[in-house]
């Protein structure tokens, strides 16, 4: 699987939220420029965010965007699916005729499994994960 531009800047956007939560909301262009996505990109990822409940905004001079739960509370898994849809490697897993076989063949169980084993994964981390993570990271402690 390899994840679109969405999926990675929506990541990107949501550790700096994570990172920068406080009692402000996190204005659009900071988030831009610490992260290096185009504000108008991030405009739509953060609409997105919002109408999947990741996300909470604010408008007016001091307004921004906030995480709509705690970081520990917002998995990785729950960000690509907003973003990205399902995390699916084949198209097979979510359409039936999507190759001539009809979706029975071996192969899909497979896919299946890698499936169901990458949601476990992405859904066992957390925004607070990877926080933690890249601290320790920095500090040489990985």
């Amino acid at each position: 699987m390899k994840l679109s531009t969405r999926g990675r800047y929506g990541i990107h956007a949501m550790y700096d939220l994570a990172a920068h939560a406080g009692d402000a909301p996190v204005p659009i262009k900071a988030i831009s420029e610490r992260q290096g996505v185009p504000e108008a990109y991030l405009e739509q990822l953060m609409a997105v965010l919002k109408r999947a409940g990741l996300v909470k905004s604010t408008r007016g001079a001091q307004g921004g965007y906030a995480l709509s739960r705690p970081a520990r509370e917002i998995s990785v898994g729950e960000v690509l699916r907003a973003l990205e849809g399902g995390l699916n490697l084949v198209d097979c897993l979510t359409e039936e005729d999507a190759c001539g076989k009809a979706c029975a063949c071996p192969s899909r169980i497979v896919y299946q499994k890698l499936r169901d084993g990458l949601n476990r994964l992405a859904d066992s981390i957390t925004l607070q994960d990877m926080i933690e993570d890249y601290r320790r990271e920095r500090a040489g402690g990985i």
